[in-house]
């Protein structure tokens, strides 16, 4: 009976530790999941930061346009009271030519 004991026990030992490297392997495959998970959303994390890097590099030129059109805008306003201005004198300047043919004759 003690080597029927013994033996049982071999069995229970050696499958006991089948199953600790079977667990172990398990566990060995799931960490490199985890780690090539890690390293994608790195990755990933890697591409979001270039994209929001790229986003607030165009909300600055969206600034810089915005900022420039107002200028523009200014401009062209000044520029229409010039030709108003203009406009308005040559034709006080068609009034004096026409005073001064009347006073030649």
């Amino acid at each position: 009976m003690a080597s029927a004991s013994s033996s049982s026990a071999r069995l229970l030992f050696s499958d006991s530790k089948r199953r600790l490297a079977e667990r172990v392997n398990v566990n060995v495959n799931n960490a490199a999941s985890v780690a090539r998970q890690i390293v994608r959303g790195s990755k990933s994390n890697e591409v979001l930061m270039q994209a929001a890097k790229g986003f607030a590099q165009q909300e600055s030129t969206i600034e810089n346009t915005l900022q420039n059109l107002k200028r523009m805008e200014l401009i062209r306003q000044q520029m229409g009271y010039q030709y108003d201005a203009v406009e308005e004198n040559a034709k006080k300047l068609e009034y004096v030519k026409e005073q001064v043919k009347a006073m030649e004759r």
